[in-house]
């Protein structure tokens, strides 16, 4: 496989991340889509993803460790992709699905759950916030270090630990008392947070800079690996 089965034009079409690089991020950008596309299996549950599922899923996860050329791997060697959202027992339609993805350990370990509907409603909807894949593969960033726990290492070096936590925890306490835009689930813990300001970030990190200045300095540093620099 190489760069030439990637579009361009998807591309341009449907990821802003993509959109705002230069010519030469852009052909780089490419590679690392052919890299994840020969890595990491993506296989429809009832369904057959289409060229659009795939490339959405791959930019999801591209996206996050664009700037880290260094970046060997995720731990994952399969994305399922349902068409909606599952259950726990991996069932659509049922009652209690309601999950719309999901990585983790046990029968989930090196696998990734997304429902097709989650993944291009987050990238057709440019202006909410919220972009399910992003939020999945996010976590997996987090966990390069062994851990879930909104400390990613891999990203920060560890006298910048203490600060980071700090503010995580001022943040949430505003999402709990209803003082801020950041989506509430991000109140669950440290790793749901620091999930769902990725998602702010890359989603929408104009308005991110304008309503968390501070946030948005320490997301722009760890993900473009400046931190400790």
């Amino acid at each position: 496989m190489d760069t030439s089965q990637v579009s361009h034009e998807i591309l341009e079409k449907e990821i802003q991340f993509y959109i705002n690089l230069d010519d030469v991020e852009k052909e780089l950008f490419r590679k690392d889509m052919v890299w994840f596309l020969t890595q990491i299996r993506i296989i429809g549950v009832g369904l057959e993803p289409s060229v659009l599922d795939r490339h959405l899923v791959a930019a999801s996860g591209i996206i996050p460790i664009f700037r880290f050329p260094e970046w060997q791997h995720y731990e994952l060697d399969e994305v399922l992709l349902f068409e909606d959202a599952i259950n726990f027992e991996f069932e659509t339609g049922a009652h209690d699905s309601q999950i719309l993805g999901m990585v983790g350990t046990g029968k989930m370990a090196r696998k990734m759950a997304l429902s097709r509907r989650a993944l291009n409603d987050g990238f057709s909807n440019k202006t909410d916030k919220h972009n399910t894949a992003l939020h999945e593969f996010i976590h997996l960033v987090d966990i390069a270090d062994g851990r879930m726990d909104g400390l990613p290492q891999i990203l920060m070096d560890k006298q910048y630990a203490l600060p980071w936590l700090k503010m995580i925890r001022e943040k949430i306490v505003k999402i709990k008392t209803d003082q801020s835009d950041i989506d509430p689930y991000g109140a669950t813990n440290l790793a749901e947070f620091f999930a769902v300001s990725g998602e702010y970030f890359f989603e929408r990190p104009d308005l991110l800079k304008i309503k968390h200045p501070e946030l948005y300095d320490m997301m722009d540093q760890m993900f473009r690996g400046k931190i400790g620099v």
